[in-house]
């Protein structure tokens, strides 16, 4: 027959698998959501990464703005030293 300790035995290993089957399936649960939360992070990244490379490339025509304004400024000095040069001559 059956005694005591091998229905305790029983019932033991019966509760621990149903938690631990309880717990595995909320583990795959979790699992899930850190997945999705690293998507998410994955996609921000990507989204900084669009935007850092848009902020780089402005900053570039800014500096080639800033330089063609430079090269004007020496274009005008250079016309207006040529005109002094032909007033100081007549």
């Amino acid at each position: 027959m059956i005694d005591t300790s091998q229905i305790l035995i029983v019932s033991a290993v019966t509760v621990m698998t149903v938690i631990l089957t309880i717990v595995g399936i909320q583990l795959i649960f979790v699992l899930k959501e850190f997945s999705m939360l690293v998507k998410r992070a994955n996609r921000i990244t990507d989204e900084l990464e669009k935007i850092g490379m848009n902020v780089g490339h402005g900053a570039g025509e800014i500096v080639g703005f800033i330089s063609g304004i430079k090269n004007f400024v020496g274009i005008v000095d250079i016309l207006a030293k040529r005109k002094e040069k032909k007033n100081d001559k007549k």
